[in-house]
């Protein structure tokens, strides 16, 4: 099976390390893929979005989140970050904080395996 690495050389990942509200994690799931896949959801309308984020659970602390994607653009990402803000999705306000508290850190993604040392050897 050839393998793909998480992210290119160059790009960014926007990186949310957030907390929801006790007991209301479950809801907050649910609010965030109702947003993620409508077609209200300007994130998946830009060109320099690369890989669609993934939502993902501490597995120690289930009121502990992170959300992960890979863009070209942090000046593209924060651009349209701002008009999801204006929307307010109702899973932001499930973030322990409130919607100020969701917020990313970006990270440039530096070294990325090469698709040959990926690739089966045969």
């Amino acid at each position: 099976m050839a393998l793909t690495a998480l992210a290119d050389k160059g790009n960014v990942l926007h990186i949310y390390d957030f907390r929801v509200q006790p007991g209301m994690e479950d809801e907050f799931i649910k609010l965030f893929e109702e947003f993620d896949y409508s077609d209200d959801n300007p994130m998946h309308k830009s060109d320099a979005q690369v890989r669609d984020g993934v939502l993902c659970r501490d597995t120690s602390d289930p009121g502990r989140f992170f959300l992960i994607g890979e863009w070209k653009s942090i000046e593209e990402h924060k651009k349209i970050l701002k008009v999801v803000a204006e929307m307010r999705p109702k899973f932001a306000l499930l973030v322990d904080g409130g919607p100020a508290k969701f917020q990313p850190i970006y990270a440039e993604v530096v070294l990325s395996t090469p698709i040959e040392y990926l690739q089966p050897k045969g």
